[in-house]
């Protein structure tokens, strides 16, 4: 849990010299096929530089450097995880993984088979949109824009003030760039590649703590290292996918020490025993659709079933 500060910040610098410069292509070119393909490259990196936000508010990365405060905050009101709302709703998240009470705050809800048999037809269907994987595609509008900073800034105005300026951040540099360059130019370097990082994120978050193999405890045995390294998975990336999601698929080192830079969790995991075996999951399509099959916590199986599977156990 000990940071380079040199190391962070070329991190830092080259990540959003490169997200900045990716951006800019997609938005001035002229040629449609290298404007896709910079605002594909542009959300992988988004998705990066949102790792760094992350590890900052967490206290991992640069947490006593004035200029990188300044850099993040602004940062986080600009791509709508204002650090008031995401701060507050993050931390509650990794003091209760493994927990079924407070499991929709900063992460998706999910209820046991008992509480789903007690539930009305509405509060079923809400429950059932939470975690569609509709939802989670459209993640810039749903997970970010409603959950993250509309939703506490109507509840809590005062206490979240940050999120009506990060509205006002994001809409008026959507209408600057469409005044000055068109909505080809919001399109490529603003609403495409903020939706694909936004369902990308929303489905780490979702598929890292709802796989085949994830347990929850029981209040009396609980504790914070066992729910991280049994209700966390490791995802299995390549070395690409690994540096543009800042290895956020070290998710159960993660969450047994938020403090560790994300450029040191790999070497944390190797030299852990006890962190070499864990629950695993990957991005490839037979597993995201196992993980989307998974819908309820069954404390008599102590695992994870669908809701078919409820269903016909009834």
């Amino acid at each position: 849990a000990r940071e380079t500060v040199a190391r962070s910040w070329f991190h830092v610098g080259s990540t959003l010299i490169l997200l900045v410069g990716l951006l800019g292509i997609a938005a001035l070119s002229s040629f449609w096929p290298v404007r896709v393909v910079a605002s594909l490259l542009g959300a992988l990196v988004m998705a990066r530089a949102f790792i760094l936000y992350h590890d900052h508010m967490h206290g991992a990365l640069l947490p006593r450097s004035r200029p990188a405060r300044i850099l993040f905050r602004a940062y986080g009101a600009i791509s709508l995880t204002p650090p008031r709302s995401w701060r507050a709703s993050h931390n509650y998240h990794h003091a209760h993984v493994g927990t079924i009470e407070g499991s929709s705050i900063g992460s998706f809800p999910l209820m046991t088979t008992d509480e789903w048999s007690r539930t009305n037809r509405g509060q079923r269907l809400a429950y059932r949109i939470s975690r569609h994987p509709v939802t989670i595609l459209f993640g810039y509008v749903t997970i970010f824009l409603v959950n993250v900073v509309m939703l506490p800034l109507f509840r809590h105005p005062r206490r979240h003030w940050d999120s009506a300026v990060s509205l006002v951040l994001h809409g008026g540099i959507i209408a600057g760039i469409w005044l000055l360059l068109g909505f080809g130019a919001v399109f490529f370097s603003i609403l495409l590649p903020v939706s694909i990082a936004a369902a990308l994120g929303g489905y780490l978050f979702y598929a890292q703590h709802n796989f085949r193999g994830m347990r929850i405890l029981p209040p009396g045995k609980w504790t914070h290292d066992d729910a991280a390294l049994a209700s966390s998975s490791f995802m299995k990336m390549g070395p690409v996918m690994h540096w543009f999601t800042g290895n956020f698929g070290y998710h159960h080192v993660l969450h047994l020490n938020p403090r560790i830079p994300f450029y040191r969790l790999p070497e944390a995991m190797a030299a852990l025993p006890e962190l070499q075996h864990p629950p695993a999951t990957s991005l490839h399509p037979r597993d995201i659709v196992d993980c989307f099959r998974l819908d309820l916590w069954d404390p008599r199986r102590d695992e994870l079933v669908s809701f078919r599977g409820v269903a016909t156990a009834s």
